[in-house]
């Protein structure tokens, strides 16, 4: 059985847990990207699955879908960053940072 489902679907397309250290309070998040949420148009998001420590989902959070763009991808770079990938005639390449 898989840890995590969306019903209904975000079309998952990119994943990473993050083990970096500038978010300490998101140290073993999921993080997924998604390029829509069932069949709705522009509704691309970041999803941050957050779990206990016997890998039982607690809680999930929906970041980004203001960008109201496809994320093809997120990746947590060598400085602890996240990096996250749009795809839209307009995409970019975002770095996360704290605030």
């Amino acid at each position: 059985m898989p840890f995590v489902v969306w019903v209904p679907s975000i079309a998952p397309s990119g994943l990473t847990f993050y083990s970096g250290s500038q978010f300490p309070a998101w140290k073993g998040n999921l993080f997924v990207g998604g390029m829509k949420y069932g069949e709705l148009p522009a509704t691309g998001r970041l999803e941050r699955v957050v779990f206990n420590d016997k890998m039982e989902e607690i809680r999930r959070e929906s970041l980004l879908t203001d960008l109201k763009q496809h994320i093809r991808d997120v990746r947590q770079g060598a400085y602890g960053f996240l990096y996250v990938l749009t795809e839209e005639d307009d995409g970019a390449l975002l770095r996360i940072e704290p605030v």
